[in-house]
């Protein structure tokens, strides 16, 4: 008996000293044996059964309720801070409490009940440590059983299970809940009248009971209905009950039509099942069908084994049946078993849809989807395997047909609508009762013989008929309640539509209907564009037709999604072509007209691309060019730009005539131009100098940039008007957010925009690139680079000057500026302390590292600064040549004239792109005999300094010198061992040798 174990006081009916016993032997036979219980609870509370409390508890309740042959009420209730659910039926017995304390052995066996496994009740772990069950006894009495997780780990301790002791300490003291078992102590109260066991749950600490409520309560009608046992769910506020009717069932206010079925698994299919599962080869089903909204592909279910699954479907109703499910219960295991349930139960779903009234049957028909799970697979190609050759389809003369021999008419009431307009045309006379809506998708897929729009517009096809006829025929069609889904309006695409020029073209999508806007139809005519195809005046004259007009893809000559027709598109991109071919002039005022009628629709507020930009406009000069050519006579830019650039200046006379944003958004320039492209695929932009930004800063990713952002025409800035041009860029909200647009998959330090990367490399600042000055206050670059001028600090805000390449730390994007900050630190004309420096080396470490630069894309320097803040010959033929420090303890032993400081950088790294020794290989370090070994846990200076600096003590020992001495041959320098004297050494093998037992702990953390 453990220690401390009231089991000599407290009676134990079901054994569970021996249960406790067995547990703690296997613990300290196998060490392995506890973690794989604290690993196995562990992983089905956080997997298939982490939020399976109540689904669990209903389960188990249910199944004794049907072992006592009988059906009950589950009581939930809170009482101070438990959790308790209650119910009558078989109460717990030895078995059962074997199982609860065993992950893999269920006492269910021989057919009855719906767990496996014994698992489920682990899930009641995520709520409660200490969970109880208490049960009435055959003889009246009251017994029960207790779990408790600090209990356990109590008796672990206590047992001297020392492998299982040490799990226990990694997993901070926190035991599997359910693997030692109790009894209950004496005096515990018996379970509530009428009802045979209560599972009693202590809750957590911070638990909310509201939600535990809650959730129970949204859980009950899904669990009810499943469960046939249980008969009602009793709740504090609320009582959910059950009802049986002949054949359909009531949940709370829900009714549900059903159908039962059940069989047996053949025998040669038994292998494939698990051994528990091989004792009980019937299987059930059960078909429900909410009676007020069907499920489907819009509102998907799942299935119930019988409680619920992940397994998701789509069929209109839900499945209830007994297939083999994984441990987790979650989901279906795939196999012969599961695919002969499965099979069985749809081939009786045709009973489900017969046993409907007529007009509800077509409801029940699985409609086109993709299958949401294999589970879904199988079920929907069963089922309609099943309806597709069984008669259950309502006929018009009466009985049932095959889907096989039915016809569904579509458009019965179009022959009332527009009879006397149909003369010529042949409908099929069909059943009409069974059409529209989702339930036309569902019955094609059956095989039923649809006659629909397709059939009516190849009958229409080559009428001959004047507008007025045409025009009550859309009206008439209008009336059609087909026609108010997309995907039967797709099939009037071909219809016929008589155009202003007399001709009738099939199909609406593209033909402009002119309504009360014909003058602008006139427009469209002065602009001479081919292909576009206007409607007859007249046709819509009635509302429902132009209604329909529209539903069919006719759009108003004055909308702005005209801008979206590919015939002005066409004539847009050919304006500037036609200009230049040298027109006749009526043919340069059809391109005028062209132009005034692109900027009005987009002054109405149509949508502009990049490509409107190939407009013609009229320029200064008498001539035509691109609208993203120009420059509005009073712009922003044309002071900027070079007068003998590219750019040329808009006509004021088409200034003046056309509202400025208009002019702006088809691409004629007034500030600086913003390009935008949401997917990139390369440097296809005509940014200058793109094809190397693309190389250098976005090749490589494992996204590109998206979207990208940019500032057009930097490079037309005229050399002598960048001091200038900086405050209008720095003033442009657009330019700024180019600025900040770093490619998709680039951090902080990543890829710069190209618009800072192209400003900070082609732009002049005070006469130098942006990129030679830093911020007055950038101290991290102080010494390297040269504050900017005070003047332009006056000017520019700081976040623009840092968006553009002004230096506010050392940062290394290629080649050329490891170059530069090469050169600038081997200038010894500049002052650089020995931080700053390594802050430096660090960057173009960094830049190594991120490959931004290559050791062959720069040439080694030959002076570089080491740890004095001086500059030094890095000839390695000179006396002592300098080394990368790539240990810190080094630093102790060299002189740092000798010294290159990594920083934080790859010392590896640096060393290579200078061309040096790290400072480690040219020394050998010998520490001088003498000192103790001594424990670093026995010493309060590091215990105390450990704490402080949030470290564990280091294990082992250190050796403790009186006076620390070590003997250091420099091999570039030759000559004898010159011995120094550091407060702490990590010798080659890793021992720390110190006279100051908190520098040595600083030189272990260090490494």
């Amino acid at each position: 008996m453990e220690s401390g174990d009231t089991a000599s006081v407290t009676p134990d009916p079901f054994g569970t000293a021996a249960l406790r016993r067995a547990v703690l032997d296997a613990w300290a036979a196998s060490p392995a044996r506890f973690r794989e219980d604290a690993n196995a609870e562990e992983d089905l509370l956080r997997g298939g059964y982490r939020d399976r409390w109540f689904v669990e508890l209903a389960q188990n309740a249910a199944d004794a309720a049907e072992r006592a042959g009988t059906t009950t009420v589950l009581r939930v209730r809170v009482v101070e801070g438990e959790l308790l659910v209650a119910g009558a039926g078989a109460p717990l017995d030895a078995d059962g409490v074997a199982a609860l304390a065993s992950l893999r052995a269920s006492a269910k066996r021989d057919g009855g009940g719906v767990g496996r496994f014994g698992v489920g009740f682990a899930a009641v772990t995520a709520i409660s440590d200490a969970p109880r069950v208490v049960t009435r006894t055959p003889d009246g009495a009251t017994a029960g059983v207790a779990f408790d997780r600090a209990r356990t780990a109590r008796a672990v301790a206590e047992a001297v299970v020392h492998a299982a002791a040490d799990e226990l300490a990694r997993r901070d003291g926190a035991a599997p809940a359910l693997r030692l078992v109790w009894a209950t102590a004496p005096g515990e109260l018996a379970p509530p009248a009428g009802t045979d066991t209560e599972v009693r749950l202590p809750l957590r600490p911070g638990t909310d009971p509201a939600v535990l409520l809650a959730l129970a309560a949204a859980q009950a009608p899904d669990l009810l209905l499943a469960l046939p046992a249980l008969r009602a769910v009793d709740l504090p506020d609320a009582e959910v009950a059950r009802t049986e009717e002949p054949d359909a069932v009531v949940v709370g206010e829900r009714r549900w039509h059903v159908v039962h079925a059940a069989g047996t698994v053949p025998p040669a299919l038994l292998a494939d099942l698990a051994v528990e599962d091989r004792a009980r080869p019937g299987w059930r089903a059960t078909w429900a069908a909410p009676a007020d909204a069907p499920f489907g592909p819009e509102r998907p279910d799942v299935l119930h084994a019988p409680t619920p699954t992940a397994e998701r479907t789509t069929l209109p109703a839900r499945l209830l049946a007994t297939v083999p499910l994984d441990p987790d219960r979650r989901h279906v295991r795939a196999g012969a078993v599961t695919e002969h349930v499965l099979a069985a139960a749809a081939a009786h779903y045709r009973a489900l849809v017969a046993a409907r009234l007529a007009d509800e049957r077509p409801d029940l028909v699985p409609r086109p989807a993709l299958p949401a799970s294999a589970v879904d697979a199988s079920l929907r190609d069963g089922v309609l395997a099943a309806l597709l050759t069984a008669a259950w389809l309502p006929a018009v003369a009466g009985g049932d047909l095959a889907p096989a021999a039915a016809r569904v008419l579509d458009l019965d009431p179009l022959l009332d609508a527009v009879a006397d307009l149909l003369d010529a045309v042949l409908l099929l006379p069909v059943d009409p009762r069974l059409a529209g809506g989702r339930r036309a998708a569902a019955l094609a897929g059956e095989g039923v013989t649809r006659v629909g729009p397709a059939a009516l517009v190849d009958a229409l096809a080559g009428l001959d008929r004047p507008v007025a006829w045409w025009g009550a025929l859309l009206g008439g069609l209008a009336t059609v309640p087909a026609l108010a889904t997309p995907a039967a309006r797709e099939e009037f695409d071909a219809l016929g539509v008589r155009l202003a020029d007399g001709r009738v073209v099939h199909g609406m999508r593209g033909v402009l209907r002119p309504g009360v806007h014909v003058p602008l139809a006139g427009r469209l005519a002065a602009a001479g564009v081919p292909g576009l195809r206007v409607a007859a005046t007249g046709l819509d004259d009635d509302p429902a037709a132009r209604d329909l007009l529209v539903a069919l893809g006719a759009r108003p000559v004055d909308g702005p999604a005209l801008l979206a027709d590919p015939a002005l598109r066409e004539a847009v991109d050919r304006s500037v072509d036609e200009a230049e071919a040298g027109a006749d002039p009526d043919a340069l005022d059809a391109l005028d007209a062209l132009a005034a009628l692109v900027l009005d629709l987009v002054a109405r507020g149509g949508e502009v691309d990049r490509a409107l930009g190939a407009l013609a406009l009229r320029d200064a000069g008498g001539g035509y060019r691109r609208a993203d050519e120009l420059v509005l006579p009073d712009g922003l830019l044309r002071g900027l730009v070079d007068p003998d650039g590219p750019l040329g200046v808009l006509d004021p006379a088409v200034a003046e005539a056309h509202p400025r944003p208009a002019l702006v958004a088809l691409g004629v320039l007034d500030g600086f131009a913003v390009l935008r492209d949401d997917a990139p695929t390369g440097p296809d932009h005509d940014l200058d100098d793109e094809e190397t930004w693309w190389a250098d800063e976005v090749d490589g990713l494992d996204e590109i940039g998206a979207p990208l952002v940019a500032v057009r025409d930097l490079e037309l800035v005229a050399p002598d008007r960048w001091d200038d041009a900086w405050p209008v860029l720095a003033g442009d909200r657009e330019v700024r957010e180019a600025l900040g647009a770093r490619p998709v998959g680039a951090d902080h330090e990543g890829p710069q925009p190209y618009t800072a990367w192209w400003l900070g490399r082609h732009g002049r600042l005070a006469g130098r690139a942006p990129t030679a000055w830093r911020l007055p206050g950038a101290g991290a670059v102080e010494g390297l680079y040269d504050p900017v001028p005070d003047a332009v600090a006056a000017r520019l805000d700081p976040a623009f000057l840092a968006a553009i390449g002004v230096r506010t730390r050392p940062r290394v994007g290629g080649p050329e500026d490891a170059a530069d900050l090469l050169d600038r630190l081997a200038d010894p004309g500049r002052v650089v302390t020995p931080a700053i420096a390594a802050g430096a080396h660090a960057a173009l470490a960094d830049a190594v590292a991120a490959r931004r630069v290559t050791v062959a894309d720069v040439d080694p320097p030959d002076r570089v600064r080491t740890a004095d803040g001086l500059v030094h010959d890095a000839d390695p033929g000179r006396d002592v040549p300098p080394a990368v420090l790539d240990r810190a303890q080094l630093a102790a032993v060299l002189p740092p004239g000798v010294l290159v400081l990594p920083g934080a950088g790859d010392p590896a790294l640096l060393a290579d792109l200078l061309d040096l020794a790290p400072a480690s290989e040219r020394l050998r370090v010998t520490v001088r005999d003498g000192g103790r070994a001594v424990p670093w846990a026995a010493i309060p200076a590091v215990v105390a300094w450990a704490a402080a600096l949030g470290h564990p003590v280091p294990d082992g020992a250190l050796v403790l010198h009186d006076r620390l001495r070590v003997l250091v041959v420099d091999d570039e320098r030759g000559g004898a061992p010159v011995e120094h004297t550091p407060s702490a050494w990590v010798d080659g093998d890793g021992v720390v040798h110190t006279d100051d037992p908190v520098r040595g702990l600083l030189a272990a953390l260090a490494g």
